[in-house]
């Protein structure tokens, strides 16, 4: 099983959105919310593409990675800093580090807000990435998908009908 930015950035906002990810019940594709982000991501910086490269590592997909001064800019549409980004980042971190890149930082913007946040990995942060990987394995390969979370975030999730849908006693 490969672990990519998307299993670390669903891991931290809700382990059921997690398992239905990788049990393939996707929902993005129905979310208006999931399309302004990547209209974002799009459009917010046109020049990317010549600059900086993709990068596919162990199966994750970096949109944007400057090679000269080795760092991974990340862009997420969000109106607030989100403890998932980072964690996102701090994963890709890790593994240019498990790929022999060392060095590397992160860079994560936030269009809609014009700030940006830097992201490092530090040393002590390593074996808490890997109890994020061993926990997200440990959650995919359960048989039983974890309960539903009651908070406001709910609402703005791509899955909120799936979780939220209540069934007719028709």
């Amino acid at each position: 099983m490969t672990i990519t930015g998307t299993y670390i950035k669903y891991y931290m906002v809700c382990h059921r959105k997690t398992w239905l990810f990788h049990h393939k019940i996707e929902m993005e594709h129905t979310s208006e919310l999931v399309a302004e982000g990547s209209f974002i991501g799009e459009k917010s910086y046109p020049q990317r593409a010549e600059r900086y490269r993709e990068l596919l590592l162990d199966g994750s997909k970096i949109d944007f990675y400057d090679p000269n001064d080795k760092v991974v800019h990340e862009i997420k549409k969000s109106d607030k800093l989100e403890h998932s980004h980072v964690a996102q980042v701090q994963f890709y971190l890790y593994l240019l580090r498990k790929n022999g890149i060392e060095g590397a930082t992160g860079l994560i913007e936030y269009p809609k807000l014009r700030q940006t946040q830097a992201v490092r990995l530090e040393v002590e942060d390593i074996p808490v990435v890997e109890e994020w990987i061993r926990d997200i394995e440990r959650i995919v390969d359960s048989e039983q998908c974890p309960g539903r979370i009651s908070k406001s975030k709910c609402r703005s999730c791509s899955y909120f009908d799936f979780c939220y849908v209540e069934e007719s006693s028709e």
